[in-house]
């Protein structure tokens, strides 16, 4: 037996490996459409001092300047037990133990890997990148920005992911439609995007998604109905591209012109040039009673309209909501029910007829949207004042893996059901 031995382990390796190789082909996702996807906002916008960008700890902390009490801009601490030493960065914060509080840059590229890795793991199809207009005029910020995009270019080739751009237009200023036109040139020219065989395509055409029109916000300059034409018309007709699917991000009450929407009849005119229609929810209901609720009389209308008109519809979904440390807000403003308030809009976006959804977001810390891998045991100190949200006990993958079971839901291969699937956290 032992004179076999050296011939057949090699066999048993080359079978394991064939296997693997197997497996990884099956769970590649299939880029041609955004039909039964469910796809996640990646904002990948963080950065701490000595991660090589020159940004200092943005996003963690208003000013970039490094974590301590008072400054602290995020609701969530990411859990890092994962992390390995050279992609952590410390702060003036620690946890109750003692250790040192961590965060991580999404300028590295292991780091953008490992968020892949966890999407492969629990079945979530891709993402969204956010690409923000105002952004690309500074030199360190652009640079930035570039970098994450071919991190999360490689995140999606090596574990079978797709991801499409979304710029982010709700802060380009009237008039300059060729901004966002100018970018998006030089974008394809010097990368190649639509060619990538992980980006995602829709209705036989590369995919972008372009968010902000239509907005109501008498505060804040936005782009013209004119501007937003503009760029719908040239991305269209764009023969470098050969021509693109539009999915465009709009207000909730987009159809009626009401509450946070425009009250101009243009829009829905102009809408007609859309392939997909994305309606904004965050922070449009606060509970599970109320989420099924707009999805039977916002939603399923929507979808009505969408389908005479041969559009497709793609509503969002987020599991909770809290802005305490960036604006003073109440901790947990729209709680996060372990999981019910997040699984209520899953199953009603299926009953409302929806095919494929947008779950805001992966990574949001900032906001309290996160469904990725979040501490229960944030820093809490030194000093007063800094207060965050967890997954109230949850284990840290929770929202991951219902993200991930949203997909069987919306293709009908899961039932729908009022009570998320995973169980809550054992009584204490």
């Amino acid at each position: 037996m032992s004179a076999l031995l050296p011939f057949r382990l090699p066999v048993v390796l080359l079978t394991a490996f064939l296997a693997l190789a197997r497996g990884a082909e099956v769970s590649r996702v299939d880029p041609s459409t955004l039909t039964g996807k469910v796809m996640v906002g990646y904002q990948g916008w963080f950065n701490a001092e000595g991660d090589g960008a020159k940004r200092g700890y943005n996003h963690w902390t208003r000013g970039g300047v490094k974590p301590a009490p008072g400054n602290v801009r995020v609701d969530m601490w990411p859990d890092l037990s994962e992390f390995p030493a050279a992609e952590r960065f410390p702060t003036d914060l620690v946890h109750a133990d003692g250790t040192r509080a961590e965060v991580f840059s999404s300028y590295l590229r292991p780091t953008v890997l490992r968020h892949f890795a966890w999407m492969r793991e629990h079945g979530i199809d891709g993402v969204f990148l956010q690409r923000f207009i105002n952004s690309l005029a500074r030199g360190n910020s652009l640079a930035a920005n570039n970098a994450v995009l071919e991190n999360v270019r490689a995140g999606a080739r090596e574990h079978g992911r797709v991801y499409a751009l979304m710029y982010d237009l709700s802060s380009l200023a009237p008039g300059k439609a060729d901004v966002l036109i100018a970018d998006w040139k030089k974008l394809l020219r010097d990368t190649r995007l639509t060619s990538d065989p992980a980006y995602l395509r829709h209705r036989g055409k590369p995919l972008l998604a372009l968010w902000g029109c239509g907005f109501k916000d008498d505060d804040k300059p936005r782009p013209t109905l004119e501007d937003w034409r503009k760029i719908l018309t040239f991305l269209k007709e764009d023969r470098e591209s050969g021509g693109l699917a539009l999915m465009i991000g709009v207000p909730s009450f987009w159809r009626t012109l009401g509450r946070d929407s425009i009250a101009d009849p243009a829009l829905l005119e102009l809408l007609q040039l859309a392939d997909v229609i994305s309606p904004w929810t965050p922070g449009r209901y606060r509970t599970p009673e109320a989420a099924t609720d707009h999805a039977a009389a916002v939603w399923q209308p929507d979808i009505a309209w969408c389908r005479e008109r041969g559009i497709d519809f793609l509503p969002v979904a987020f599991p909770g909501f809290s802005w305490h440390n960036m604006k003073g807000a109440p901790l947990n403003a729209i709680p996060r029910l372990h999981g019910r308030f997040f699984w209520s809009q899953i199953t009603a976006a299926r009953q409302a007829g929806a095919d494929m959804l947008y779950v805001a977001m992966f990574d949001e810390v900032d906001e309290g949207t996160a469904i990725f891998k979040v501490t229960n045991h944030p820093p809490t100190g030194p000093g007063d004042g800094v207060q965050f949200a967890t997954y109230e006990g949850l284990p840290s993958d929770h929202y991951l893996r219902l993200t991930g079971l949203a997909g069987p839901v919306l293709r009908g291969e899961l039932a729908a059901s009022d009570e998320p699937p995973l169980p809550k956290p054992a009584a204490p």
